[in-house]
């Protein structure tokens, strides 16, 4: 029997089998697509958030032992800002109106340029300075910022000199090319400018035209969240990367909101949000790990006791913030010994670290900022531990500023901690502990620095 193929039978069979086949493919590689993202990213409608549970609820506690403030400072509270303002009376720069990020280190940041802009306004609160003094070096700082050359024309560099105001890269030298900007820093900056425009507006006008200059839609990218320059210290190379994890995102991203910029993807809390137990607290960590993302998910005191200062806690920092605090207390009576853990200077080499509650897998590390570990630098940290004696008022409260309370040299300022190896004292001297200390004690005078009506 011969068979015989019709190939244009054939043909048209085919034609209408890939219509089919192809549509089939198409929903089975959308589901698939689906599923990974709303694994790796829930969405807040997402059609599986219910299969994997991506929207957590962060359930408030019933109450929280915040401490009161509004109430007249006490003789106590006038000696340590003297103390904290002497740090930066020492580290002033008279010809350029900036602070020493470091004890006579003439470098900054704009994280600490804002330490500095808060720690001037704070003193002028406090009834530390006058008017005359807070005018100029107000003035003097932001002429000077105005001036700043850009990285690649676009957003201030990570690093600037204090005292010639060039791009300097991590050691202080001149760099034509700079390192790149932090989304992070800039982030606190325009909170500084957000206080500025709310108490002190005769400043305003300097403060928009710095930022008038700055590209922060390439901070923000297409899909409102912060991006900067990342440093490789393996390679020494730099790329745009998302920048931020728990409590540093949000944090800095309250800083683009409130002058009127969308970071509203940044300021989500439950996007990568875990929760991991510690001595029975289940304390909110980043999703995002190093081993597949940049930077490591630091969880310590730094973003929660600024939020709670600067901005006062929303609900979500609130409860989150109690935690870590509450975390650190329980691990205080386990050894005996005092906890209020932060990211801070050291007083030698590697001169950075980040002590944290949890970070990579793991629970009550410290490492420095090429990831190396440091556990010869676990510390209590004087500005966490003043901080959180501030924001709330119990027994451990009090506690801590007993513990930092003479950790100072009144002609110097305040050091930064003291290390839990040997006990001996940390003896960085840096405008972020002195500036957080000011901003605690106006706050302890005036509530939140960016809400409560500043009048005087």
């Amino acid at each position: 029997m011969k068979i015989v193929i019709d190939l244009n039978k054939i043909g048209r069979f085919l034609k209408k089998m890939i219509r089919p086949v192809v549509m089939l493919s198409a929903l089975y590689l959308g589901a698939n697509a689906v599923l990974f993202i709303e694994k790796a990213r829930p969405s807040d409608f997402g059609f599986y958030k219910d299969i994997f549970s991506k929207e957590m609820v962060i359930k408030p506690s019933e109450s929280y032992p915040l401490r009161a403030y509004g109430k007249s400072l006490s003789t106590q509270d006038m000696e340590d800002a003297r103390i904290a303002w002497k740090y930066f009376q020492n580290n002033y720069q008279p010809e350029t109106g900036l602070f020493n990020s470091v004890d006579k280190y003439p470098a900054t940041t704009f994280w600490d340029i804002s330490s500095g802009f808060h720690a001037i306004m704070s003193a002028y609160e406090i009834g530390l300075i006058d008017s005359t003094e807070l005018n100029d070096k107000m003035n003097k700082a932001l002429h000077s910022i105005l001036r700043f050359k850009l990285y690649k024309d676009i957003l201030p560099n990570k690093v600037y000199n204090t005292e010639n105001l060039s791009m300097v890269d991590y050691a202080n030298h001149i760099t034509a090319e700079g390192v790149g900007w932090s989304a992070m820093d800039i982030g606190r900056f325009l909170g500084v400018a957000e206080r500025i425009h709310k108490f002190y507006p005769r400043f305003t006008p300097l403060m928009d035209s710095i930022i008038a200059k700055w590209d922060i839609q390439t901070v923000l990218g297409k899909d409102a969240t912060l991006h900067g320059v990342g440093f490789s210290f393996k390679d020494k190379s730099t790329k745009i990367v998302q920048e931020g994890k728990l409590g540093y995102e949000e944090y800095a991203s309250k800083g683009y909101i409130v002058n009127d910029y969308d970071a509203t993807e940044s300021f989500r809390y439950t996007d990568f949000l875990k929760f991991v137990d510690i001595y029975g607290i289940p304390i909110g960590v980043d999703t995002r790990e190093v081993s597949y993302h940049p930077a490591y998910n630091y969880i310590l005191s730094e973003p929660y006791i600024l939020d709670g200062i600067e901005y006062g806690f929303d609900i979500n920092s609130r409860e989150l913030a109690y935690r870590i605090y509450k975390v650190q207390k329980l691990r205080a009576k386990l050894t005996g010994k005092p906890v209020a853990v932060s990211e801070d200077h050291v007083d030698r080499a590697p001169y950075f670290v980040y002590n944290s509650v949890y970070a990579n897998g793991k629970t009550w590390v410290c490492y420095a900022e090429n990831g190396d570990d440091a556990s010869d630098f676990k510390s209590l940290s004087t500005k966490a531990a003043y901080a959180w004696s501030t924001l709330f008022d119990d027994k451990y409260a009090d506690k801590l500023y007993q513990a930092v309370k003479t950790l100072n040299d009144t002609t110097k300022g305040w050091y930064a901690g003291r290390y839990d190896k040997n006990g001996q004292i940390n003896k960085a001297l840096t405008a972020n502990t002195n500036g957080v200390i000011l901003e605690c004690i106006a706050y302890k005078k005036r509530g939140p620095l960016l809400k409560i009506n500043h009048s005087r």
